[in-house]
């Protein structure tokens, strides 16, 4: 189940975009949690026809799980975390269409408002809507397929992972004979985990069939020998692969959080170490990348990148690409501070002394992402001096309010109430220490410490919060008295096609609307990039911190 303010962003989220009868059917399932067909009925108080019907639509688009078990029958889950992923579709179809070509925005698209389709539907319903030839899409379907951004729809994808993690690590304490130690249990959820992630592989795998293709004759005397290729296959469905298209938005974010930290030619660099290792890239949980060497991270940068203006040397001092793309390299893995400090706030790492190669540090530059997060809220509730609190107690641990006051070098009246807030937001967190069994306040200690876990937490709800504000207020404003009448009537197809239709109030009025819903996108992509940095990338080692 999920907390209201997540809850509330899901029913908005499938409202817009399947209507308020499947909205009523998220709503049922989100509130009350796992339901079989006949529970979600009642409570819904839709007929039953309707509510199949909708639990079909929810299951198409991966946005429901279902399992069936001996004791409860068939049983419907949602999936929370696929639809707030949905909030991104605009972002993957422009990222589609700048790596692989218009055509293959307009199959992601395509495939986004169906849920999961064939590829001679995906052929057949493109071809028929526009100009270009089948062979286009086909070619970019076969690209979209190859570099993992399309994936099958197995029959494990509409089942709960956690069910399947269950019954995995179940079936691995089977196996031990005596009484479990700990070490024994965590072996068992690692057998488990390794498991479930080996068989989404497997079945995730398919998707080409082998086609023996005849020998042709090429030109004159010229043939060519009949070879084995792949290809689609046809009976396969396929759906969007979301992951590798949030790969694509935190390597941008790592690129422009280098940007921010060094210069532009730095963020080239750093773009270009992404670049290199991106195919290899399927999951976000991934600690570092694979090493790379620097002739593979030069040949992803192009000649008109001015590398040589970040830098400063000598008058007479030309360096060559390959120094300074070395000399990058170790601006960013903090060669001049081999500290807990400078690995810490380093983005690469060199594998070796003598291998020449280095990683991306996912993990590291992950975690100093979230922080900024952290940060960035603290600084805009409470100042200046609430970072500065929050900075001591991440780098020293925990303490009292006397020592903290004396290290952040603020008086013990200004330090209490800024704590006291910061508390109230669990943005810090407090434990006490009787000296006593009575557990008497006058005679208890109170340490202070940053739970970061549970800030991340209440950041994201509030995150989710405003993200539904924002539709709520897009909606207002789209059933404004004003503005309604004049978007129905841009519906019409002769005023689509001849824009002079509407008069001169007509054209103010929209005018109006466009710059409103203009500033509310805007303000919902970086709450929602905000909230990618938290949840998306908080995989990594978050339990560490």
């Amino acid at each position: 189940m999920a907390d209201q303010d997540t809850a509330r962003l899901c029913v908005q989220i499938i409202r817009s975009h399947f209507g308020p009868l499947t909205a009523t059917v998220a709503s049922v399932l989100l509130t009350r949690g796992r339901l079989s067909l006949a529970q979600v009925t009642r409570f819904s108080s839709l007929k039953p026809r309707t509510v199949m019907a909708s639990i079909l639509v929810l299951v198409q688009h991966n946005l429901a799980w279902h399992a069936t078990s001996d004791e409860e029958g068939e049983m419907i889950e949602f999936n929370v975390e696929e639809c707030l992923t949905r909030l991104r579709f605009g972002q993957f179809v422009w990222q589609a269409e700048n790596l692989f070509g218009l055509a293959a925005g307009e199959i992601v698209s395509l495939i986004l408002d169906h849920g999961q389709i064939r590829p001679p539907d995906v052929i057949a319903m493109l071809s028929a809507t526009k100009s270009k030839e089948s062979a286009v899409y086909s070619q970019a379907l076969h690209k979209l397929v190859t570099s993992k951004h399309l994936k099958p729809a197995t029959e494990l994808s509409h089942t709960s992972p956690r069910d399947k993690l269950i019954q995995y690590e179940a079936d691995a304490k089977k196996e031990i004979k005596n009484f479990p130690t700990t070490k024994e249990l965590r072996h068992a959820k690692e057998k488990a985990e390794a498991r479930l992630k080996r068989e989404k592989e497997e079945a995730e795998k398919g998707g080409f069939v082998m086609q023996r293709v005849a020998e042709q004759k090429v030109s004159r005397g010229v043939k060519r020998k009949a070879v084995d290729e792949e290809i689609l296959d046809d009976s396969v469905y396929f759906r969007v692969n979301m992951t590798k298209f949030n790969i694509h938005v935190r390597n941008k974010l790592i690129e422009t959080a280098a940007r921010e930290r060094f210069n532009e030619s730095a963020a080239i660099v750093m773009r270009a170490v992404l670049k290199a290792t991106e195919a290899k890239q399927l999951e976000l949980s991934e600690i570092r990348s694979d090493p790379i060497s620097l002739s593979n991270i030069a040949s992803h940068i192009s000649d008109d990148d001015d590398l040589a203006g970040g830098l400063s040397y000598g008058p007479n001092k030309r360096p060559t690409t390959m120094a300074l793309i070395k000399d990058y390299l170790g601006l960013l893995a903090a060669a001049d501070n081999p500290t807990p400090a400078g690995r810490a706030s380093a983005f690469l790492s060199f594998v070796g002394s003598t291998s020449g190669k280095v990683q991306v540090e996912f993990e590291t530059i992950c975690r100093r992402l979230r922080r900024r997060a952290l940060e960035a809220v603290a600084r805009e509730r409470y100042g200046d001096e609430a970072v500065r609190i929050i900075r001591f107690l991440l780098d020293e641990g925990k303490m009292n309010a006397e020592n903290l006051a004396k290290v952040a070098m603020m008086a013990n009246k200004d330090m209490r109430p800024l704590l006291t807030s910061l508390s109230a937001d669990s943005l810090v967190s407090v434990q006490e220490v009787p000296k006593g069994a009575d557990r008497n306040p006058i005679r208890t200690f109170y340490i202070w410490y940053v739970d970061l876990h549970k800030a991340y937490t209440v950041i994201l709800g509030n995150l989710y919060k405003t993200l539904y504000n924002i539709g709520a207020r897009r909606r207002a404003e789209e059933e404004d008295s004003r503005v309604k009448p004049v978007l129905e009537k841009c519906e019409r197809s002769d005023v689509r096609d001849d824009a002079s239709l509407l008069n001169r109030v007509e054209r103010e009025v929209l005018k109006d609307w466009e710059d409103r819903r203009d500033k509310l996108t805007i303000l919902e992509m970086r709450v929602e990039e905000a909230v990618f940095i938290l949840r998306d990338l908080g995989v990594l080692g978050i339990g560490d911190e």
